[in-house]
């Protein structure tokens, strides 16, 4: 073989294990849908009670087989009844947080755009409070014809406005500014929170103490009634996603480019959107605004397995759910028998590594 062809056969083959990372990002999937597994068993066992891994895999297994429980009674109430429902709520939030912050960089090409830091969260959070503090009265006839997807329906309204108001803000001709889309964030997030506090200050003793644990993240009012309210949203935006990647990326090299690719640019844009409110609204409403989980799990797993929003979308949600099923795991340990709220574990361990991403980016930030 001469040199020239050999030299341009090393070069071809350097550029495909540069550039080419599908069989590592499959590898990483893999990886992380045993570590969701792992994660998912340790968090039901975890707590005061003194069921184990192994015994509540057992336990599992004889449900199906359907052998009688080897669980006690108090043990088979503390799992079934408290914990699974929490777990899979846990789970489910978890994985829409990842994947609405993983569509949200990719819709607007920046690695800071999440619905927490954007004020998306807090819009689905004002739709969720308004139902909570006002249900009794001014939207007493909303609940009374929607009853138990009123909560979440309202969330995901609120939700999917402000982020239709911010996307129009920051897009002109096309073109999405940075640091306007930062900036509206900001500006859309302090006017929800200022109506949050508003009714967070008419409501009575009892709504008070609820709020306040919600305002922080929690996942302590997990049930089985929540999970039917608010799992059709998560589901529906999380199956909606896969189909979102070509899209996505195509977005990448810019819009003019996405759509001689054949990506209807405009109607992508609005199911991407309507897509990130639902997961988000819904997630919001069970569970309080839970922060950082959006913004660092796409960026971090963007670095180890490349942009390729094929596999970023599933690689997010697996990661996504398992950080917060640990996450909720430490809140119900650490200061046991009392529980933490699930927002203070993320943003302690997540505003680090999101001041880590500024630092990377400080180039976007001198915009």
């Amino acid at each position: 073989m001469k040199p020239a062809a050999l030299h341009s056969k090393q070069d071809g083959r350097k550029g495909r294990a540069d550039g080419d990372r599908s069989f590592l990002a499959k590898i990483v999937i893999a990886i992380l849908a045993v570590a969701f597994a792992v994660t998912f068993l340790f968090s039901l066992a975890a707590g005061a009670s003194d069921a184990s891994v192994i015994s509540v895999i057992g336990s599992l297994l004889q449900e199906t087989r359907g052998v009688p429980d080897a669980l006690s009674v108090r043990d088979s109430i503390i799992i079934y009844d408290i914990r699974l429902p929490r777990v899979i709520l846990g789970a489910l939030i978890g994985a829409s947080l990842a994947v609405s912050g993983a569509v949200m960089q990719g819709l607007f090409r920046n690695p800071l755009a999440d619905p927490g830091i954007v004020g998306v969260s807090a819009g689905a959070g004002l739709g969720a409070l308004s139902i909570i503090v006002l249900g009794g009265s001014v939207f007493a006839p909303v609940i009374a014809l929607l009853g138990l997807y009123a909560l979440p329906l309202a969330a995901f309204s609120s939700a999917l406005l402000f982020t239709f108001i911010l996307y129009g803000v920051a897009t002109r001709r096309g073109q999405t500014s940075i640091a306007t889309m930062l900036l509206a964030g900001i500006a859309l997030g302090a006017m929800a929170m200022a109506y949050m506090g508003l009714l967070t200050y008419i409501a009575d003793d009892r709504q008070l103490r609820d709020l306040t644990f919600w305002l922080m993240g929690s996942l302590a009012g997990a049930s089985w009634m929540k999970i039917a309210a608010t799992s059709p949203f998560i589901v529906m935006a999380l199956l909606i996603s896969p189909f979102l990647a070509r899209g996505l990326n195509g977005l990448a090299l810019g819009e003019a480019t996405a759509s001689h690719l054949g990506i209807p640019v405009q109607r992508f844009k609005i199911i991407a959107i309507i897509a990130v409110a639902a997961a988000t609204g819904a997630s919001v409403a069970v569970s309080g605004v839970i922060g950082f989980i959006g913004v660092v799990v796409p960026h971090l797993l963007r670095l180890a397995i490349g942009p390729d929003h094929r596999y970023l979308l599933p690689a997010s949600a697996l990661l996504g759910g398992s950080l917060l099923l640990l996450a909720d795991a430490v809140s119900r340990t650490i200061v046991a028998p009392a529980e933490l709220p699930i927002g203070i574990v993320t943003a302690a361990v997540g505003a680090p590594v999101f001041l880590w991403i500024l630092l990377r980016k400080r180039g976007i930030l001198d915009l």
